[in-house]
């Protein structure tokens, strides 16, 4: 017999007295209909991506839109957009998703690696697997599909390092190698950690494995920077040379000039966004002969750069948070009588800031530091837009509605997570491959 009795300590709810039975049945009766909800929601967002229906709003992106919209961490966006846009192409899977017998998770491990031909044979796996199994089994098989040639060039191909700042101000590295380059990172590490354990400064007994590594890292990158062969090796900074009359860079059409150096004729709006930071030669001609030479800069000087940076610390385009390689904006443009102060400059990032130029979009000033937006139609777009509210019937009359009967079981795996032989199950899986669509 089940205690309804609420647990020592824990908040009031309006659950506290039902019996556990009940909880569980509502708890997996919901599972379902959060999947086929997700099935539903992940299929209207294949649709709005196939139409570039984020483009309207000025995000760079899908999964840009979805961080902004929809309130979604930008790597859980890009996941489920990956997601939704297999779905498309795999039938059986999207049909077992939409009647909630299979969870996101399972279907996120599915669409890794299904094709027409193993697609039954998975879905079927799915359905008895539990998530952890399903998980395990999917990991298994993709590697022996990668063992080859081809699939080693892709993992070359793919190698990368991302690293992002967290809440807590620590740095996070993420990369991914090939696998004799992963060793040889892994062998580096070790090396050091060895030469950090015969010096005065090795880190104290006990310390945990992966904080000697992150140590060990931190050790390369300083040997690195201190080689004395590297000093002074800077390269110079890039520049890109736009030759521009005065009358040009204050209109709307080419005057007698607007190009680039050695290159070709650019509108002056281009010829704008890329002045609007940049450092101005200005030259005194007669007949095509230059006849004096003056300097002058519209560059923002470092002490505004750091006040600006300071108040816009990313991208001020509503749903962007890029915070690398930002410019500094004119909102009325230095050519047609902009200051370049502190109100009259916004920190962009290159997309956006052609967008802000060539791409029709208006960026206005509200009040004292506040600023707007407005796509090329006039609309303005919202920093935080209003969703509304929600009506109509629940999630599960709905389904009910669309004929479908999920309860407790529907997502409930068919084995009671009995084990699983993974490697029968992957050879399986690599004959049915092997054999092609018509076996």
């Amino acid at each position: 017999m089940c205690s309804t009795t609420p647990i020592t300590g824990a908040d009031p709810s309006p659950h506290a007295t039902r019996s556990l039975e009940d909880l569980e049945r509502e708890i997996c009766e919901l599972a379902g209909h959060l999947a086929a909800a997700t099935c539903r929601w992940l299929l209207l967002v294949a649709e709005f991506d196939r139409r570039g229906g984020w483009a309207s709003w000025g995000a760079k992106s899908c999964v840009q839109w979805l961080t902004w919209r929809c309130s979604i961490g930008r790597v859980t966006a890009r996941e489920h957009l990956r997601v939704a846009r297999r779905l498309r192409e795999l039938p059986l899977v999207r049909e077992a998703f939409s009647s909630g017998e299979l969870s996101y998770c399972k279907v996120r491990a599915l669409t890794r690696v299904a094709t027409p031909e193993t697609e039954s044979q998975l879905v079927d796996l799915a359905r008895h697997a539990t998530g952890t199994q399903l998980e395990k089994l999917v990991r298994c098989y993709r590697g022996a599909l990668d063992a080859t040639t081809a699939r080693a060039q892709e993992t070359f191909e793919r190698r990368e390092l991302t690293y992002h700042w967290q809440d807590d101000g620590s740095l996070r590295l993420t990369a991914s190698l090939p696998a004799d380059d992963g060793a040889l990172v892994l062998a580096a590490l070790e090396r050091a950690h060895e030469q950090e354990g015969a010096s005065a400064e090795s880190p104290p007994q006990g310390t945990q494995p992966a904080a000697r590594r992150a140590d060990a890292l931190v050790s390369i990158a300083r040997a690195a920077l201190a080689d004395p062969g590297r000093e002074g090796s800077a390269a110079k900074p890039c520049e890109v040379v736009v030759h521009v009359d005065v009358r040009s860079l204050a209109a709307e059409e080419v005057g007698e000039r607007c190009e680039l150096a050695e290159g070709p004729v650019i509108a002056p709006e281009t010829a704008r966004r890329l002045a609007c930071d940049g450092s101005i030669v200005r030259i005194i001609e007669r007949d095509g002969r230059p006849l004096s030479v003056g300097r002058r800069s519209r560059a923002v000087p470092a002490a505004l750069r750091r006040a600006l940076r300071s108040r816009d610390d990313a991208c001020r385009f509503p749903g962007c948070t890029h915070r690398r390689f930002l410019h500094a904006h004119h909102i009325q443009h230095w050519a047609r009588g902009g200051p370049t102060s502190l109100d009259n400059l916004v920190q962009l990032c290159s997309y956006h800031h052609r967008l802000v130029h060539e791409g029709g979009f208006r960026v206005e000033r509200v009040g004292g530091h506040g600023v707007r937006f407005r796509r090329p139609d006039g609309r303005l777009i919202g920093e935080v837009p209003a969703g509304p509210p929600a009506r109509g019937p629940g999630l599960e009359r709905r389904h009910l509605a669309r004929g479908l009967r999920i309860d407790a079981d529907t997502c409930r795996p068919r084995s009671l997570g009995d084990p699983l032989d993974y490697g029968i199950a992957v050879e399986g899986l690599l004959a049915r491959t092997r054999a092609g669509p018509d076996a």
